[in-house]
């Protein structure tokens, strides 16, 4: 909104119309701040002081065929002042986040009596309410509706994904490890469930679980289907490991002896990496399923992941994203048992810091990579293949980097709220994941190259989340604690080596490549790796990816998904959310495009595209002659192989 318009005055009346500007933005700016004040008075500040009594949740989730979580609660109160929160910032979504728009037909009662309640003004998370004289506990009943899109439901009719951080509102005023629940869960008849949490008894489909703080709760949440198949990982160890999957049919929980051996390797070689475990038991909950959202998330005895229904049966054609059971699993150690200091707060609605996300996500995305090598689910060239593809984006396509830094890019999560960008090279998006992977990548060669190959990074990993075995309690850590436990591994000025990366712009994020003996080439074959996002066009991952060349990804529908800035299509004026329908004259296809810039390199010609948007119909010339481009890692002679020594499984 604007609260001047400019347009048309000349310069000598706009002086004043300025001068009026800034005083009405000084004027909102102290009424924002007021406003501020108002809202911390209202919502009382949480205390590390004991909710008295137990919290009963109980969550009816057996409505499968129009997506409905029924929630009732019963919670221990004293007369006065109440405040319910509905939880705001969510642990590893890194923004506020909490769907409470989901949250429908809120009642509150009392000794059978409806209770007012009042959403406050300022916190739509916030929910207020006086307790009568003589009330002792009240009754909230609400329901959580599931999203009905294709591939972002929480409930199917096979499946589920039971958040607590949905069902719940809690007491306002108390850190939430002092709040205890009693939690439990209707499911339909002849469902299975994998989750963290204990249980305590079972009455036909409805089961309830040992009292838990409501922190742990939240991080513990529940998979349930029709379909049901529970893995060990970890047979005979102390701590044990499984694999909780649901799938769209039977015949997609199959798992080979093969595929057993690697899942299993997973777990081992994890905890040979870090030296110790933080969880009594650890569940991976896996839906195999188009249809099922929300994967993806860690949490610290489990994670909520995800995949397509064929992940199994059509293992050979799968290998990206294959790394996603690694990188949640580190979480446990990196993330959920340390965790940066600005990202730890007492409750759910207290706004989180993320600047230290490029430790928490960047070098969990480096080990993941690294782990699901180790562990036989990629051989090494499917890992050096899909880390060149990562290499290339920060060769060619993150032009962004011109005017931000990868330490800005972790208000992306906030800022953006993970929608979708219309020119993501240019914005970047969260780069801290993979742009933190290719610093960590650097920071093993440094070490190695440092130490003359007696230590790396593996060192780092086992001294910093690998301490206080077994133990649950959370430990913070800065900047400078990072940089400690690096020094106490190498000596060095990590200090300027780290803002290098982190806190300068252009950063140098293929040292790790060139460091480990490598470096990055382009050819016109696509490695087998990188032609797997496009031999799956059933897939909702699938894309075809020209970035390297004429500088434009497409969807499987043939829509611009992305454009490289100031690229050969973006300079002839290509938009994203467009529609490729011809090259050349001929109908498009991606082997089409693909003949069409293959023969653009012998010829003076445009390569012809014809693109519908908006209801319109243009053709545009992209004046490109360099061929296919698809990027390789190649050895360089002469030089250590940290790279295959970094992959290698640990004995």
């Amino acid at each position: 909104m604007s609260l001047v318009s400019f347009a048309g005055l000349s310069a000598g009346a706009r002086r004043p119309a300025i001068r009026l500007a800034v005083a009405v933005s000084m004027a909102l700016a102290a009424s924002t701040a007021f406003a501020q004040v108002s809202r911390s008075a209202n919502v009382p500040p949480p205390q590390d002081t004991p909710y008295p009594g137990t919290i009963a949740l109980h969550v009816d989730a057996s409505d499968t065929r129009q997506g409905i979580f029924r929630v009732h609660e019963t919670i221990p109160v004293q007369a006065g002042k109440l405040t319910l929160l509905f939880p705001q910032w969510i642990p590893g979504e890194h923004s506020p986040s909490g769907p409470v728009d989901m949250l429908a037909g809120l009642d509150v009662t009392a000794n059978g009596k409806s209770l007012k309640w009042v959403r406050d003004e300022y916190d739509v998370y916030a929910f207020h309410l006086d307790v009568p004289a003589g009330v002792s506990s009240i009754d909230v009943n609400f329901q959580f509706l599931s999203s009905r899109g294709e591939g972002s439901a929480e409930m199917t009719d096979r499946m589920l994904d039971l958040e607590w951080n949905k069902m719940a509102l809690y007491p306002a005023g108390h850190f939430s490890r002092d709040i205890t629940f009693k939690p439990s869960v209707t499911l339909p008849g002849g469902w299975k469930f994998g989750t963290a949490l204990e249980t305590a008894s079972t009455s036909g489909s409805s089961t309830t679980f040992k009292p838990v703080p409501f922190n742990t709760l939240v991080d513990s949440p529940i998979y349930a289907g029709l379909y049901f198949n529970r893995v060990d990982l970890n047979p005979g160890g102390k701590a044990p490991v499984h694999l909780d999957v649901v799938a769209d049919a039977p015949k997609y929980l199959v798992m080979s002896p093969e595929q057993l051996k690697v899942h299993r390797a997973l777990v081992t070689q994890a905890v040979k990496l870090f030296g110790s475990h933080h969880y009594d038991h650890y569940d991976f909950l896996f839906s195999l399923s188009d249809q099922l959202g929300g994967n993806g998330l860690e949490h610290h005895q489990s994670s909520e992941d995800g995949m397509g229904p064929d992940y199994f049966t059509a293992w050979a054609e799968n290998a990206p994203n294959r790394d996603l059971l690694a990188h949640e699993y580190v979480h446990s150690w990196n993330g959920k048992f340390r965790r940066p200091a600005d990202l730890w707060t007492p409750n759910f609605n207290v706004p989180m810091g993320d600047s230290l996300l490029w430790v928490y996500e960047g070098q969990t995305q480096y080990w993941g990579f690294v782990l699901t090598a180790r562990s036989g689910m990629w051989t090494p060239e499917q890992f050096r293949d899909a880390l060149a593809m990562v290499a290339a984006n920060y060769d060619r396509n993150r032009p962004g980097f011109d005017w931000r830094t990868m330490e800005d890019t972790t208000n992306d999560a906030t800022a953006a709220h993970r929608a979708g960008l219309p020119y993501r090279s240019w914005q970047m998006s969260e780069e801290y994941y993979s742009a933190g992977q290719m610093m960590w990548l650097a920071v093993d060669a440094k070490i190695r190259a440092l130490t003359h190959d007696s230590k790396s990074l593996d060192d780092f990993a086992r001294a910093f989340f690998g301490v206080d075995n077994g133990s649950f309690v959370t430990r913070t850590y800065t900047f400078d604690d990072v940089v400690a436990a690096l020094n106490g591994v190498a000596k060095y000025d990590w200090t300027s080596y780290l803002h290098s990366f982190v806190d300068e712009r252009q950063p140098p994020l293929l040292d790790g490549v060139k460091g480990s003996g490598w470096k990055l080439v382009y050819t016109d074959k696509e490695s087998p790796y990188e032609k797997q996002y496009e031999s799956r066009p059933e897939s909702p991952r699938h894309i075809f990816n020209f970035t390297w060349s004429i500088g434009m990804t497409l969807t499987k529908k043939g829509q611009v998904n992305d454009v490289r800035w100031n690229g050969p299509a973006f300079k002839a004026g290509v938009s994203t959310g467009a529609t490729l329908v011809a090259v050349n004259g001929e109908a498009y296809s991606s082997d089409v495009l693909k003949n069409a810039i293959t023969s653009a390199k012998d010829s003076k010609s445009p390569i012809r595209l014809l693109f519908k948007y908006q209801g319109a119909v243009r053709t545009v010339p992209v004046d490109y002659h360099g061929g296919l481009q698809y990027p390789h890692l190649v050895r360089v002679k002469g030089t250590p192989d940290y790279l295959s020594q970094i992959i290698a499984a640990r004995k």
